[in-house]
């Protein structure tokens, strides 16, 4: 996880929203537990509510299937 985490900075510094949902999907695909899981989908949700990405929808999605959004 220590080179997801090195891109994930990266992106951040970047602002490279695109980048940053990828990641934080991907983060949260990897995660050993709900609540990183969680962790992770949030901020990808977020990042593609930001950028208007087509990705909101499928992250939303996810979401209130683990019961973390309405």
């Amino acid at each position: 996880m220590s080179d997801l985490n090195a891109e994930m900075i990266a992106a951040h510094e970047a602002r490279d929203q695109a980048a940053l949902i990828r990641l934080y999907t991907l983060a949260a695909d990897q995660a050993n537990d709900p609540t990183a899981c969680g962790f992770y989908l949030t901020h990808a949700y977020v990042f593609a509510l930001e950028a208007g990405a087509p990705e909101a929808a499928a992250l939303h999605a996810r979401l209130k299937a683990q019961g973390r959004e309405e």
